[in-house]
C-alpha cells in the first residue's frame, strides 16, 4: 500500500480580502479535509497558489500543518521548481520543518530533454531522505515524460510515486508496465480516476475531494 493512501488532496490556500494568506482558515481547511477522508494533505501545489506565494508563506503553512496535523494525515510539500537548486533548497526546509514527503514537478518553461528531467529529479532525491512524488503535467510544463524516463526515476530509492496528468490512459498503462508494483501511480485529474484505477493506479491527487472526499 502507498504511504500516501488513496486520496491526496491538492489543498487550496485561503486568502483574506487584502490578498494575504488566511492561516486560520488554512488550519480549518486541513482539519476538514482530514475529517472527510483525505489521506494526504498536499500543500503549496499549483492548486495551492504556489506561483503567487512567497517561500516564507509556504514554509509557514508547512509549520502549521506539522504543528496541528502531524501523524493525523500524511503531509506533502509542493516544493518543485524549474530551478533544480531552488527545488533542493525548498525541499530541505520542508524536511527540517517536519513535512513527510515532497511533490516535484517536471521543470516548466525550460522544456528540458528527457535526460535533463531525470537529472533534475535525481539531484533533488539525492539531497533529501524524504519520499518524492514526481509530477508529469505536459499541458503546463511544455514537456511530457516518456516511459523510459519514468522507469529510470522509479529506480531511485526515494522516488516512490508519480502524479500523472497527461490525460492519457494509454500512457498511464505504459508507465505502469515499466515500473515495479511498489512504485505508485496517481491520477492527477479527478475525471481520470476511475480509468486509472482500472489500470493499476493507487489513487488520485484530487481537487474535488475538497467537497466530495467521502464519496471519492
Amino acid at each position: 500500500m502507498s504511504i500516501f493512501g488513496p486520496i491526496v488532496t491538492a489543498t487550496v490556500t485561503p486568502f483574506d480580502d487584502n490578498g494575504d494568506v488566511n492561516y486560520k482558515q488554512a488550519i480549518e481547511l486541513m482539519d476538514y479535509l482530514i475529517q472527510n477522508n483525505s489521506t494526504t494533505i498536499l500543500l503549496t501545489g499549483t492548486t495551492g497558489e504556489s506561483p503567487t506565494l512567497t517561500h516564507d508563506e509556504e514554509y509557514e503553512l508547512y509549520r502549521l500543518a506539522v504543528k496541528y496535523f502531524k501523524g493525523k494525515a500524511h503531509l506533502m510539500a509542493g516544493t518543485g521548481s524549474n530551478c533544480t537548486r531552488t527545488a533542493i533548497e525548498a525541499t530541505k526546509v520542508a524536511q527540517q520543518i517536519g513535512m513527510d514527503s515532497s511533490l516535484q514537478v517536471v521543470p516548466y518553461y525550460n522544456k528540458p530533454c528527457q535526460n535533463g528531467i531525470y537529472n533534475h529529479f535525481r539531484a533533488i532525491a539525492d539531497s533529501t531522505p524524504l519520499p518524492i512524488m514526481i509530477y508529469n503535467i505536459p499541458g503546463r510544463t511544455g514537456t511530457n515524460m516518456t516511459a523510459d524516463t519514468v522507469k529510470k526515476c522509479a529506480e531511485v530509492s526515494n522516488i516512490v510515486a508519480l502524479k500523472e496528468s497527461a490525460g492519457s490512459v494509454d500512457q498511464m498503462k505504459e508507465f505502469r508496465s515499466v515500473t515495479p508494483s511498489d512504485f505508485h501511480i496517481y491520477s492527477g485529474d479527478d475525471n481520470m480516476t476511475l480509468p486509472f484505477l482500472k489500470e493499476g493506479a493507487s489513487g488520485v491527487v484530487s481537487v474535488a475531494s475538497h467537497v466530495a472526499g467521502k464519496q471519492i
